[in-house]
């Protein structure tokens, strides 16, 4: 995967998210476009997690609006 795309409903996505990970905040959760891999960063410094397991918690919140190539 080089790249991942979110479009659709963010919040939907962000309130997934922190169901999966209570410890996340919204500040976490501060997605601005271009800027994806920050967000990456930070919910991955906030919950320990591996990057790939990140990607396919937002694979999943989002279901078919995520696209990646």
């Amino acid at each position: 995967m080089t790249k991942l795309e979110l479009t659709g409903d963010w919040h939907i996505t962000k309130g997934k998210l922190k169901q999966k990970w209570a410890s996340l905040t919204d500040d976490d959760l501060q997605y601005t476009e271009g800027k994806l891999e920050e967000t990456l960063g930070r919910i991955q410094k906030r919950t320990g997690e591996t990057r790939e397991a990140i990607v396919k918690a937002f694979k999943e919140g989002t279901s078919s609006s995520c696209s990646c190539n």
